[in-house]
């Protein structure tokens, strides 16, 4: 399968942890302890700065998403249950890594968490922000199925045993709906068209599928810059501010390389530089792009306001 842009730019991130796994690994002579479990089946651990390498190399076979908290955090402590009950649905296709940050200065400070509770997803030893603060659970439930498709993408498919925890009162976790498992299927192949297809259908036959249409805007997204040299792509950009086509191209680089405002920014522009008659296509593109980020999102906040003041 090949590797897409979009997976390698928004992998990319801005978070440095190559100190981090680089670190030597213990001696059997005062080893550091592996990451301890703390429920969910052994799929929420609590991990530390000596411990960290081991998850690092997890996030090679699930994504790994690393809840940054603290004892005296409010927020952190209403969110931390969101996480795990998510995380224990997904039954072993993600792990729930906890660091404490007040005890573990290193890591606080590779993520750069400013603020808690903060959330970051690793996927294959490479760091995804996700969201920072408190977030509502079905937010957290799309963030977390956009996550299950990005890794799928880069070949992150495996699952952890779940234990006995998951597998007690509640019974065994659904198996996913068939159009969405030929979804994931398809993507991890590459096959966006098909994928489209699956999350098409499921919304026909469901159309409150969220999953499905979150699904459906990130693979849309995937299909459209598949194909896009990103040289070329910006150069035509830059020589015709008022192309659409080619400003339409740059910014769904920009979105999947994880540059929401730069994306957001350039077609507010052209929409602003554009004549009336011309600005439908824009304005569409935009309200695209806004549902695919999300409105909890600050950012989408920030481009609706100026959006609306342009049209009036």
């Amino acid at each position: 399968m090949t590797d897409p842009l979009t997976s390698r730019s928004v992998l990319r991130g801005a978070v440095d942890l190559s100190g981090l796994r680089n670190r030597p690994a213990p001696t059997a002579e005062g080893a550091s302890p592996a990451p301890t479990g703390s429920g969910s089946g052994g799929l929420v651990v609590d991990v530390t700065d000596a411990t960290f390498p081991q998850v690092l190399e997890l996030s090679r076979t699930v994504p790994v998403v690393v809840d940054l908290w603290a004892e005296w955090c409010g927020p952190c402590k209403q969110l931390s249950p969101v996480l795990e009950k998510v995380v224990r649905e997904l039954a072993g296709r993600v792990l729930l890594a906890k660091v404490d940050v007040d005890a573990n200065p290193q890591l606080q400070q590779a993520f750069r968490a400013q603020s808690i509770p903060m959330v970051v997803a690793l996927v294959a030893g490479q760091p995804v922000p996700l969201f920072t603060g408190a977030v509502p659970e079905q937010q957290v439930r799309e963030v977390f199925a956009q996550l299950l498709q990005l890794a799928a993408q880069n070949g992150v498919t495996g699952t952890l045993p779940s234990g006995e925890d998951a597998t007690s009162d509640e019974g065994e976790e659904p198996a996913l709906p068939p159009l969405h498992a030929e979804a994931f299927a398809a993507i991890e192949e590459g096959d966006y068209a098909r994928a489209i297809s699956a999350y098409e259908r499921a919304l026909a036959e469901n159309p409150h599928d969220d999953d499905a249409r979150a699904g459906l805007g990130q693979v849309t997204l995937l299909a459209r810059v598949q194909s896009l040299d990103p040289q070329a792509a910006r150069a035509a950009a830059a020589a015709d501010p008022l192309d659409v086509a080619a400003q339409f191209d740059v910014a769904d680089l920009d979105l999947a390389g994880g540059h929401v405002d730069d994306a957001f920014g350039r077609l507010l522009e052209l929409f602003q530089a554009l004549p009336g008659d011309a600005r439908g296509p824009v304005r569409e593109r935009l309200l695209e792009l806004f549902a695919l980020v999300g409105d909890a999102d600050p950012r989408v906040g920030a481009a609706r306001r100026r959006l609306t003041s342009l049209l009036f």
